[in-house]
Order: structure tokens, then sequence, then C-alpha cells
């Protein structure tokens, strides 16, 4: 049974990967795309009231979840991902769409907007600023609360070996202490499916895979795209009480990307759509229904 209430599980083989996916719903098409460490059972408490209006798609990133793990960090940018999921939502008949993500997928959307803007109808991006904003101007806030970016960046195997070690211990901390969550505030169920998919020593070195890309490919990529914009609706989601909302004005970081923007703050830190998948639920619902 799907962790998405009143989903069914399936996996399409797209772009030379496995993506595994959960589907329900009637309506315009909408692709969800989480984050890191988690799988698409993060959306377990907004994907049922999506599909209230909606067709609604949760996807696994490659190299999470369910989804297949290349080997080569370069198989980890943001372009293969998105390429990825573009290639999922057209085998399902969808040229276009509404995508939402967080964290990693929010990256993997923005990437995706600027690659294949025709299928992107609304783009909604929870709790990042830019890539090549973030690690272009880096202070000691962000560089000390987001030291994994660099720590899981280091080559291999020194990561993997050290999360290795104490898997749950590394990974629930990073679920608990950006935005001061206890692991009480997580579905079980949810909390469960992302530690089924983070034991597995694969999806340990394909996370790693996914920073090391970020520094050695996609700041390249973001850097030869700093003059275009994302014109389609976009919404900015962000935890008021996370480190990017501490460290950036995250409105005005996305201000000269995307020409056609709203942004709002939700209440709690950068795991939001975790802790509180009611308000986030019901202001994307009233986002896209507006589109």
């Amino acid at each position: 049974m799907s962790v998405l209430s009143g989903f069914t599980d399936a996996s399409a083989e797209v772009n030379g990967q496995t993506i595994a996916y959960s589907r329900a719903g009637d309506g315009p098409p909408v692709l969800l795309l989480h984050g890191f460490p988690q799988t698409r059972a993060m959306w377990h408490g907004i994907a049922p009231t999506l599909a209230e209006r909606f067709t609604v798609i949760a996807a696994d990133l490659r190299g999470y979840g369910e989804s297949s793990k290349p080997d080569a960090v370069q198989d980890y940018t943001f372009r293969n991902m998105a390429a990825d999921q573009k290639a999922l939502m057209d085998s399902l008949g969808f040229d276009s769409f509404h995508l939402v993500g967080h964290d990693r997928g929010a990256r993997t959307a923005h990437r995706m907007a600027l690659d294949s803007e025709k299928a992107v109808r609304s783009l909604t991006l929870m709790d990042i600023v830019p890539t090549h904003f973030l690690l272009d101007n880096l202070g000691k806030e962000v560089a000390t609360g987001y030291y994994h970016w660099f720590f899981l960046a280091q080559p291999a195997p020194l990561p993997e070996t050290m999360i290795g070690q104490d898997t749950d211990w590394y990974y629930e901390n990073c679920l608990t202490t950006w935005g001061g969550a206890d692991l009480d505030d997580f579905d079980p169920e949810a909390l469960y499916a992302y530690k089924q998919s983070w034991r597995w020593p694969d999806t340990i070195a394909a996370m790693c895979n996914d920073y090391r890309a970020a520094i050695q490919y996609d700041f390249a990529h973001d850097a030869a795209d700093l003059g275009r914009q994302v014109t389609c609706p976009s919404l900015v989601l962000f935890g008021v009480d996370g480190a990017m909302a501490k460290a950036y004005d995250v409105p005005a970081s996305w201000s000269d990307r995307l020409t056609n923007m709203r942004a709002r703050a939700l209440p709690g830190g950068h795991f939001f759509p975790d802790l509180h998948p009611k308000e986030t639920a019901e202001v994307v619902r009233d986002f896209l229904t507006g589109q």
C-alpha cells in the first residue's frame, strides 16, 4: 500500500532510468518532487488534498527512494534529474503540467523550468534560494548550518563511510536540526519510508553524488543561465524559522529569476511540508487553482 493515501504506486522506464511514482486524482496534472533526505512519501499530507482537484504525480528523484541509482557524479545534475521527470510526464501523456518541488526537488524543478519552459504551467519552489546564489553568496551562518553541502560533496568514500557508521542517526539529525523539529513531529509512516530508503548503501552514495554534482556541474550550468528568467506563474514558499529565511531575503533572491512571482512564509523550518502539511496544501491548492 502506498504511504500516499488513495494513490497507486507504479514505475516507468524513462531517460535511461527507472522512476518510481504514485498517482491519484483527476484534472490538470501536477508533479510533486521531494527533497533530501526524503522520498515521495514527504507529500503524504499534501498530495491527497491536491488530488481532489488535480491529477497528482509524486515521483522519487533518481538516486532516492525506489528510483534507480546510477553510479557517476555527473548522473546527478539537476539537468539530468529534470530530464527524468519531464520524460516521466511525457510517458504519462502530459506535455505540460504544474510543477512543485521542495529542497533538491525544487532545484530540479527550477532547472526544468529553464530547460523545458513550455512544459511547466506553473512553478512552486519550497524553501530554497537559487543554487548559484547560495554558493556564490555563502556566509558563515549558512556554511555552518548547511555544512552538509560540503561534507556530502567530499570525494568518495569519505562521507559514505562516515554516514554508514550510523545511518539513521546522521539523517535523523538532518531532519531535526534544520528548523528545530523533533522526530516525533514527523509522520511515522513517512519516516519509516525515509529510513527504508536511506539505509541502502546505493542511496547513501547517490545522495552524496547529488551534492557533488551541485558543486562540480550545477553551479556552472546556473552561471551560464544567470540572465534567463522563468516567466510562468511562480510561488516561492519558505519556512519562517528555517535557515534560508534567517540568512536571506528569500523572495528577493528569486526576484530577478522569476518574472511572475508571489511569495509566502509558512510556519516551521525547512521541513514545513512534513510538519505543517495542511497549511502547505491549502496554499499550494489555492495557487494552482488560480492558474
